[in-house]
């Protein structure tokens, strides 16, 4: 970002603080970051404090939440700008909030929305290759996530401030170094919560990692144990993050995943699913994977098209290919890519079907008992953005239940 545009930026942030008389510091407020993760981690800290009597206010991708009032984050934006958030953070002040817990994005860091916020704690979740054609590196990209920490430890009005870092993140040692002596620095660790034996609803070892860093959040705050451990075993998950709409006779998942990494963990967790079901009979047999794939999104991160493409090959039985948000891009050519990453010789069935709604009906009628059909992509997101900045309603969970709605008539 050129420094004309980064000083825009930042004067409207500034302007924005003064605007709404710096509602920040009238509030405990909550930053995370990271590459996955972060909207559960909000949903989770959100009810761990609501457990606690604290009334709260969340600004995620998934939703924002104003007290007991919540509504779709229909902005298309995790940390949207032009004043937003200090009228959020005003709004929370207003109805007598006492926390604000916030998204933050390392596109929104580049242009200044985290700055004249007195954040009390900021949390990192983890670190993979994101947003690389925008920021130019992986390495500008983790330098945006870690500037974060650096500006909460440097500007932040707060008298204390708290830094939770994962230890698992292969990077925890650049976000440590660059707020030490700033305020207090907690590493958390997934182990943490296999040894104190609580009872998720949430499968697979990152969920581990998300409830870990909601339990080190709220024992900073010195909440009852108890409280914690009540809330976190209620917690239900956040819609459109590995959430079954269909047990039996076979499962029906959708999932965010959108980048490799993330879109590989979903794929072993869900065979692992399988193999704990067939143990211990909870009603996830083990059968074949089936997954409808698309990728991020035209006209950007391309380099990773053919790398989900070969982790689906590696993990799926069936692999149907369609469109997700093509923006200006010939969808076409974006299943050309993915399908670069799938081998030749892929034994599984792989069909291209451009409708998505058409592809997740295939995909569904193609399953058998004890199968389970993931698609990934879109979660609860909205709308499917197209050419020239159009945007078509759309709603994942809604199309899935409709198709299996219609598909059980068929079979009567």
């Amino acid at each position: 970002m050129n420094i004309f545009r980064s000083t825009y930026h930042y004067l409207l942030a500034k302007i924005g603080s003064i605007i709404y008389r710096h509602p920040s510091n009238k509030l405990f407020v909550v930053g995370v970051t990271g590459t996955k993760g972060k909207s559960t981690v909000i949903e989770l800290i959100n009810a761990i404090l609501e457990g606690a009597g604290k009334r709260t206010a969340l600004l995620s991708s998934v939703r924002m939440k104003m007290g007991r009032e919540s509504r779709l984050n229909l902005t298309g934006m995790s940390m949207p700008g032009r004043f937003a958030i200090q009228r959020f953070l005003s709004e929370a002040v207003d109805k007598g909030n006492e926390f604000a817990i916030i998204e933050v994005t390392s596109q929104g860091v580049l242009q200044h929305r985290h700055r004249f916020i007195d954040f009390g704690a900021a949390v990192v979740t983890n670190l993979e290759a994101e947003h690389i054609e925008a920021h130019g590196s992986f390495e500008d990209y983790r330098a945006s996530k870690i500037k974060f920490f650096r500006d909460v430890g440097l500007h932040s009005e707060r008298h204390l401030k708290t830094f939770l870092i994962n230890s698992d993140c292969k990077d925890n040692q650049f976000f440590a170094d660059a707020v030490r002596g700033k305020g207090r620095i907690i590493f958390y660790n997934k182990k943490d919560v296999s040894e104190l034996r609580i009872k998720t609803r949430l499968i697979g070892d990152f969920n581990l990692e998300n409830i870990a860093a909601a339990i080190a959040f709220a024992r900073s705050l010195n909440i009852d144990w108890d409280i914690i451990k009540q809330a976190i075993e209620a917690f239900d998950g956040v819609p459109g993050r590995l959430e079954f709409i269909q047990r039996v006779p076979f499962s029906v998942v959708i999932d965010y995943a959108h980048t490799p990494d993330s879109l590989e963990k979903v794929y072993y967790t869900l065979h692992d699913s399988a193999k704990l079901g067939k143990k211990k009979n909870v009603g996830i047999k083990p059968g074949k994977l089936i997954c409808v794939l698309g990728s991020a999104g035209g006209g950007r991160d391309v380099w990773k098209r053919p790398v989900m493409g070969k982790i689906a090959s590696d993990h799926c039985d069936s692999i149907f290919l369609t469109n997700e948000d093509p923006f200006n891009e010939d969808p076409n050519r974006i299943l050309d890519d993915i399908e670069q990453g799938i081998p030749e010789d892929y034994k599984g069935i792989r069909k291209r079907i451009l409708d998505r709604e058409e592809a997740i009906r295939m995909a569904i009628k193609s399953a058998k008992k004890s199968d389970t059909v993931i698609i990934t992509g879109k979660g609860c997101e909205p709308y499917m953005r197209i050419s020239r900045g159009k945007r078509i309603p759309w709603n994942e969970k809604e199309i899935v239940t409709r198709i299996l709605n219609e598909q059980r008539i068929e079979v009567k």
